[in-house]
């Protein structure tokens, strides 16, 4: 997954991060440092992405070593 991939995080995140960008530009913020924001609060808040992903692959165990 690359940086700033987004597809690991639940659509409630999604929506999160969404409102808190809304939030940050209508006080004034650049929209670009908005969303950094809004993604850095919605990670602070939930621990970062929520939808498991493939990780390592595990070799299968054949009983011989």
């Amino acid at each position: 997954m690359p940086q700033g991939d987004k597809s690991a995080y639940t659509g409630k995140q999604i929506r999160q991060a969404k409102h808190i960008e809304k939030g940050y530009e209508e006080r004034g913020v650049r929209k670009k440092e908005a969303k950094r924001r809004a993604w850095a609060t919605v990670n602070k808040l939930s621990g970062g992405g929520k939808k498991s992903g493939s990780g390592r692959k595990q070799r299968k165990s054949t009983g011989k070593r």
